[in-house]
């Protein structure tokens, strides 16, 4: 299932299985990416279903245009955020969902992409912004934020412990000069862990959380998804479901909470008690799965 540029849907085959788009009509992808999990709903679903495809990335959205185009006008495509999945849908003429699904991760052609600055394995600019035209990056943060707003930061949304210590060294490093660039930001947060740290996260970039916290920040990707999900029950139709895959604790704890409450008021059950984890296989085909976790939920009546 993955494409030219290296797009591997991950647990397509599992979310396809909980979610039973057959027989639906409406479905949604709110994050569209290269429209792999889109071509297998689609697949699944039969020749009744239409799909709106979301996205904020307008890259995404034409590999998407390229990859469903034998779909024809049963896929619509927006560039939107999908915490205004309601708005989306009013704008398509539609007045519910019948399956949504939400891959929270980044694309492989947005985290291969230099340019984005969302990798401290290849230079490029200290960007992060997954809508292109937002207009606040990584760098603004970097440089503009008060040694305490940075610490706060980097721990809360990458739960870094030496938080203090990264955002120490990162207003000592921008005193000689801005720092503008991912490879100088990792080497800046690499040089301020102790030394036995470096040499025992297995295999983790020293700066794999610093870059986490980053990127959530500048997307405002938490409180998006917070707001996803306070609309979700209002746009569901009864017996819609709905699969979200995350890939960080931070995301997971909001889903999981998030339909455990439905599940105590009636208005949804539980398809999934624990989440879904990607197969070894799968981890061994496409490392970037292995801290995926899919839950879904069915709409009550």
């Amino acid at each position: 299932m993955g494409d030219a540029r290296g797009h591997v849907p991950v647990l397509s085959r599992e979310a396809v299985e909980l979610l039973a788009p057959a027989g639906r009509e409406v479905l949604v992808d709110c994050t569209v990416g290269a429209g792999g999990h889109a071509e297998a709903l689609l697949q699944a679903a039969g020749q009744q279903a239409g799909l709106i495809g979301i996205d904020l990335d307008p890259g995404n959205l034409r590999q998407a245009k390229g990859r469903l185009e034998r779909f024809g006008p049963r896929v619509r495509l927006f560039q939107a955020n999908f915490a205004r999945l309601d708005d989306v849908l009013r704008q398509a003429g539609l007045a519910g969902a019948d399956v949504v699904l939400a891959d929270l991760g980044v694309s492989s052609s947005q985290l291969d992409d230099p340019g984005r600055g969302l990798s401290f394995w290849q230079d490029g600019p200290l960007d992060m912004r997954l809508d292109p035209t937002a207009e606040k990056t990584a760098a603004d943060l970097v440089n503009t934020l008060a040694e305490k707003e940075l610490a706060d930061l980097i721990f809360a949304h990458g739960q870094e412990r030496y938080s203090r210590r990264i955002a120490r060294a990162i207003v000592q490093a921008r005193r000689r000069g801005r720092i503008e660039r991912t490879v100088q930001l990792a080497q800046i947060v690499g040089s301020a862990m102790p030394g036995p740290v470096r040499r025992t996260r297995r295999g983790v970039h020293p700066a794999t959380r610093t870059f986490q916290a980053l990127r959530i920040a500048v997307n405002d990707e938490l409180a998006n998804l917070e707001a996803l999900l306070e609309r979700l029950p209002d746009v569901l139709t009864p017996h819609g479901r709905v699969g979200i895959i995350s890939f960080h604790s931070l995301e997971d704890r909001r889903v999981k909470q998030a339909f455990a409450r439905w599940a105590r008021l009636g208005v949804a059950r539980l398809l999934t008690e624990k989440p879904i984890r990607p197969s070894a296989r799968e981890v061994a085909e496409n490392p970037r799965s292995r801290s995926a976790k899919l839950r879904a939920a069915e709409r009550m009546r």
